[in-house]
């Protein structure tokens, strides 16, 4: 049982800026000198007030080739969709499946957060303005 995995996270200040990290559990057996997708900016981890901050992980090299970050905010930045609408593009519409199986944590400067994830479960939570933690793993999870 695999019990290491990527940690990801998105937070919004008091003022308005966004900031991204996403750490790897590393993907087993990998060939060596091969990075991953978590430490390139624009793949696994982007941030930018103007949009999003977006923290990603993924099998194989898919998200580095389509830089699922990035593209996620240019989606909310040039054609002004919900951070929903353009995780759900990036991850349901774009990226070949199931090769390029992942998801992704995304967030505006408003608050507004999105998971997008084509994969049976992906950890995750936030933290609500009540201050209530919200906690869930499986897609029918609400």
């Amino acid at each position: 049982v695999d019990h290491f995995g990527t940690v990801g996270c998105v937070a919004l200040d008091q003022y308005g800026n966004l900031a991204a990290g996403t750490s790897t559990g590393g993907l087993t057996n990998k060939r060596y000198g091969r990075v991953g997708d978590s430490p390139i900016i624009g793949a696994g981890t982007y941030a930018d007030n103007g949009s999003v901050g977006v923290s990603a992980t993924g099998t194989r090299e898919y998200f580095i080739r389509w830089t699922v970050a990035h593209d996620i905010a240019a989606l909310v930045k040039y054609r002004n969709m919900t951070v929903q609408q353009a995780a759900d593009e990036v991850i349901h519409k774009k990226l070949p499946f199931p090769e390029g199986d992942g998801g992704v944590i995304v967030m505006d400067a408003h608050g507004n957060h999105a998971f997008s994830f084509n994969t049976a479960g992906m950890y995750r939570g936030w933290m609500g303005p009540d201050g209530v933690s919200h906690i869930f793993i499986y897609k029918d999870d609400k």
